[in-house]
């Protein structure tokens, strides 16, 4: 029997765990983003809350801390799956699995459209959760639970247009048939930087191909998982589909490494670092799994002479300085052209004084919200110090800004955006300027660098080891025939007069070289989510061979 995913079932965990830790008050401000999504507070921010879900919440593994990076207010504990569950957790997907791949692609289609309708209906709060838990702004939060409401519109129609192909015979009275069937369960372990929008991307093709799918979330970044999959659950118990269907396990290495491990599991997509990246790669290919993977970004805007700096500025701005510079898509090299170079960084320093001022992410109007951990102000800092000692001249930014706040924010991990112009531009040079150029920094750290022509910015902007998102500004056709072609940008997303920053689902979703090779979201992305068979079929009264081969005994 299905069980219901309610407030009831999961104040009912918290309630018999939560005397084993100390109950703090929660504060108004986080009391209302989790009440509005049904997320107990319980009066404290001590109580456990389940983070296993496979049609029933459990959870026994270690106890994960979600922590706003706003305040360092804990918001609560979950406990995450053990080894245990996760295997129990991949058995029930598979059970979950057989059942689903009966039902219709149509009216696959149709329960996607119920969890649109139902995300939709809760746009507001989630996006405030997302803001509250990840860090970044409200409108930032919102955008992406809308990219979750945006790929189940495309998955609502691509139900009905997951097509195969019908290839002609070169044998009299036969036809040959490409046909795509479910793969079976798909594993998403997503990151912190979007803990929503890249689970939606890929349930909602997995969804619509037939499989189930199961997710581990960032761990630190539980409630935003636990949120949607309340939401996500009662659609499919409303239409008695298994819930493993959609299933969750939160966790740090215990379940992410089993989820790689598993042979029950056919598909792996994983969002996250490139060196964590190559050991999911590895341990899934060595049991002949199904991988997806999207890794670092390295992403550099180019700026021509004819560029109109109006739109380019603001745009390369947002790009750097955006989600606090944690987008898998930020804008990390700067590349102008020397006739321009003075006035755009006039104008660009400018906008950095005047507008990367952190404040409160939940607030209305705030652009710039904290890094979503210790770990992520530790790094901004240790490339802060990098430039400096390798001969860069800082010319915005650098520094802690937290106590520059008011109240429970002097407790935020913010920090000012850098923008600087290191000793070198050229990232191939063997020099700690170099060496700088090539490392993909995750925090809103701006370098840039001054050309004479396209070519050699199209060569460093190449000169790289990730390939994600590039974008080039210019009027030029010739120049835009350049970029998009065989001799211009080797990322995955060639953007002209568009900033690195800030995809639409209707296109596939991914980069090259050691960002991974994955695509997700839309255009053909999902291909990936099924498995392809080449079917002969011999509708005539013979049997020959191919290739005009006889065999006759």
């Amino acid at each position: 029997m299905l069980s219901r995913v309610s407030r009831r079932a999961l104040t009912q965990n918290a309630r018999h765990t939560s005397s084993r830790v100390c109950a703090r008050v929660l504060s108004s401000r986080a009391s209302a983003v989790l009440s509005a999504l049904d997320l107990p507070t319980t009066g404290a921010s001590g109580a456990e809350l389940p983070g296993v879900y496979d049609g029933r919440w459990a959870g026994s593994g270690d106890l994960l801390e979600s922590v706003c990076p706003a305040t360092g207010e804990v918001l609560a504990r979950v406990r995450s799956a053990s080894q245990k569950e996760t295997q129990d957790a991949v058995a029930r997907a598979r059970e979950a699995y057989l059942h689903f791949r009966q039902v219709p692609a149509p009216r696959r289609g149709d329960i996607l459209r119920q969890i649109r309708e139902a995300l939709a209906a809760q746009r507001d709060a989630l996006g405030a959760l997302v803001s509250l838990e990840m860090g970044k702004i409200r409108t930032e939060g919102e955008g992406e639970v809308q990219e979750f409401v945006d790929i189940c519109d495309y998955a609502v129609g691509l139900s009905r247009m997951m097509n195969g192909n019908v290839v002609s015979s070169e044998r009299p009275g036969h036809t040959i048939l490409e046909v795509p069937n479910p793969l079976g369960v798909v594993a998403v372990l997503s990151a912190f930087n979007f803990p929503v929008a890249v689970y939606g991307w890929n349930l909602a093709l997995s969804l619509a191909a037939g499989n189930a799918t199961l997710w581990k979330p960032a761990p630190s970044t539980p409630l935003c998982a636990i949120a949607v999959t309340q939401i996500v659950s009662r659609v499919l118990e409303r239409n008695s589909i298994p819930g493993a269907v959609a299933g969750l396990v939160t966790g740090a290495q215990v379940p992410g490494a089993e989820l790689a491990a598993s042979p029950g599991v056919d598909m792996v997509s994983f969002t996250g670092s490139e060196n964590t990246g190559r050991k999911v790669a590895g341990t899934v290919q060595a049991r002949f799994g199904k991988v997806l993977l999207e890794l670092g970004g390295n992403n550099a805007s180019i700026v021509m002479p004819d560029a109109d700096l109006v739109l380019a500025v603001p745009a390369v701005f947002f790009g750097a300085v955006g989600t606090a510079g944690q987008r898998c898509t930020s804008t990390r090299r700067l590349y102008l052209h020397r006739s321009i170079a003075p006035l755009f960084l006039e104008r660009l320093t400018a906008l950095y004084q005047r507008a990367a001022r952190p404040g409160d992410p939940l607030a209305h109007g705030t652009l710039l919200g904290p890094l979503h951990s210790l770990q992520g102000r530790a790094g901004f800092e240790n490339a802060l110090a990098g430039l400096r000692g390798s001969g860069a001249e800082v010319l915005a930014g650098g520094g802690d800004a937290a106590a520059e706040l008011e109240g429970a924010l002097k407790h935020g991990h913010f920090v000012h955006p850098v923008l600087a112009q290191p000793a070198s531009p050229d990232p191939t040079a063997e020099t700690a300027a170099g060496r700088l150029w090539r490392v993909e920094v995750f925090a809103p750290v701006l370098q840039v660098g001054v050309f004479d022509d396209l070519e050699e910015a199209i060569a460093w902007n190449n000169a790289v080891p990730q390939g994600l998102s590039s974008s080039l500004w210019t009027r030029d056709v010739r120049a835009v025939g350049r970029w998009l072609g065989p001799a211009g940008s080797d990322a995955g997303i060639v953007n002209v007069n568009v900033g690195t920053s800030g995809a639409e689902i209707g296109a596939a979703f991914g980069g090259n070289k050691s960002t991974g090779w994955g695509r997700e979201s839309g255009g053909d992305a999902w291909r990936q989510y099924v498995r392809w068979s080449a079917c002969t079929v011999n509708f005539s009264d013979a049997a020959p061979l191919a290739q005009g081969v006889r065999f006759e005994a």
